[in-house]
């Protein structure tokens, strides 16, 4: 199984495959691993004075067209999913995290996902000033985590739980989830963007990022830190 971590930030190649238009979000992992996908080390720890703690976490990417397949493998200390329902404080949580910013310079949305796959997803040209998905849309990004796996859009609580975990989680995010962009396909797009890893509220807070980020503070809200992202 190929692994890719690059020493220099160099453009994510997101490859397009083909996939069934009824396919499931728990059906992804299985999908990539027969397509042989490659997958991704997120293991920038960027803040090492405050947060020196990395677990591990790989991710994959595909997209079908007028869908982004993207699929998480976490091992941490801890996990946790307190946020009630979509649009909730997911980042304080076990979470997995995808910035995509279609234009540079442009609105970039956040699909920030805990391990109960409880979706917070928001867009805008900085951290302030967010304009939310509805809930209607962001049940339209359909999610699976191996800590929930008969759940569907998210909502599943999961107590504070110290002690190794190993989990995984896949979304299929369809184009008109960058709601602020005219994005009808995938195909040949060049977009910025970031993937993180955090839990904010866990025993064992951490920041993790795939592209480094050189701030005083931990800040994935950070454009001018995004790295090209190539759709196939």
């Amino acid at each position: 199984m190929k692994i890719l971590s690059p020493l220099q930030p160099q453009p994510m190649q997101i490859p397009k495959i083909t996939a069934p238009h009824d396919l499931r979000a728990k059906d992804v992992p299985q999908l990539f691993l027969t397509l042989g996908v490659a997958y991704h080390e997120v293991a920038c720890v960027d803040w090492p004075e405050g947060y020196p703690y990395c677990p591990k976490m790989q991710v994959a990417l595909a997209h079908a067209g007028d869908r982004l397949l993207v699929h998480y493998r976490v091992s941490e200390r801890c996990i946790r999913a307190a946020a009630p329902a979509d649009g909730g404080h997911v980042w304080e949580d076990s979470c997995c995290e995808l910035f995509l910013q279609p234009v540079e310079g442009g609105p970039y949305y956040n699909f920030e996902c805990n391990c109960g796959g409880t979706l917070l997803l928001a867009a805008g040209e900085g951290r302030n000033n967010r304009q939310p998905a509805t809930k209607e849309l962001m049940q339209q990004v359909d999610r699976w985590s191996s800590l929930a796996p008969e759940a569907k859009g998210g909502g599943t609580l999961i107590a504070l739980d110290n002690g190794d975990h190993s989990w995984h989680m896949a979304l299929i995010i369809p184009a008109v989830a960058l709601f602020q962009s005219n994005v009808a396909t995938f195909d040949g797009c060049h977009m910025r963007g970031n993937i993180y890893k955090c839990g904010d509220a866990l025993s064992v807070p951490h920041f993790l990022s795939f592209y480094p980020i050189s701030t005083p503070q931990p800040d994935f809200h950070r454009p001018e830190f995004f790295q090209e992202l190539c759709f196939a």
